[in-house]
Order: C-alpha cells, then structure tokens, then sequence
C-alpha cells in the first residue's frame, strides 16, 4: 500500500519535512488539528489540554487498557494562524527525544482539497536519527488517514 503521508529525512540532518494532500477542504483539515474532539478521534488519544492560540499549551496522553499511561505528550504553541500555520514544541514524556520543534501550515489547493506541510526540528541529527528507528512513518501514515477517514464525514 502506498503512503501518502511522506518523510523527507536527509542525511546528517537534525530536521524533517512531512508532507500529505487531502481530499479535505483546508477549513476542516485545520479543524482536526486545532478542536480537541477530531484530534481525540484521528489520533486516537485523550486531549487533555489544548489552548489553540499564541501562548497557548497542549497536553495529550494514552492509556493502556489496564489504565496505565502508555503515552503523554506536550508542549507550548508560539504561533497559531487560522487555516495557515500552528507552530509548537512536542515532548513526550519519558523518553530520551527531547523537545522538538514543529511548524506545520496548511495549504488549499482546490476547494475540495488542502495539504500540511511539517517541518520538525529535532535538538541533533542523533536525536532524529533515533526517532526515525522507531515505526514513525508508518504510524503518522495511519494517523492521516484516520484524520481524511474521519473529517471527511464532516463535509
């Protein structure tokens, strides 16, 4: 199956550049990055914290089914634009990562269809290196399209 999500990952780097079009208009594809209940259905996590604007800060966290946390994540947003840019730090916690940087911007290309382009910025290639060891591309590749799958019902 191909993915439609792509990695960009260049040697010797400490940055990323992810990309995906979407059969989505960009009003909504920015709505399920910005309302916490669309980012709790496409990533499949619990929103525990989400304030879409300048200053603001997220905090996001799984739990296995015995109730134990399998995943947080969090971070500040420094820069929110409606339907054109969210850029944010991401840390997860209890990992050896550190703080990533994220910008992320929204693109229309038709009126029924948008793409994100992102651009993570990690604290070292070694850093980066070690994300990309992980199911990474698969897992935001699946993400996606929960995102299209379920927005879509949305039009």
């Amino acid at each position: 199956m191909e993915l439609k999500t792509k990695v960009n990952a260049e040697d010797g780097k400490q940055d990323i550049m992810i990309t995906r079009e979407f059969d989505l208009p960009l009003e909504l594809l920015f709505k399920a990055f910005s309302e916490p209940e669309l980012i709790e259905q496409w990533m499949g996590t619990k929103v525990l914290k989400l304030e879409s604007k300048k200053h603001g800060s997220w905090q996001f966290e799984t739990k296995d089914p015995k109730g134990n946390v399998a995943f947080q994540a969090s971070g500040v947003i420094h820069e929110f634009i409606p339907n054109h840019k969210i850029t944010r730090t991401f840390e997860m916690s209890n990992t050896p990562f550190g703080v990533q940087l994220e910008v992320t911007e929204f693109e229309s290309l038709t009126d029924d269809t948008s793409k994100i382009s992102m651009h993570v910025i990690y604290e070292s290639a070694a850093q980066r290196d070690e994300v990309l060891k992980l199911p990474f591309t698969q897992g935001i590749n699946w993400a996606h399209n929960r995102l299209e799958e379920i927005v879509s019902k949305l039009k």
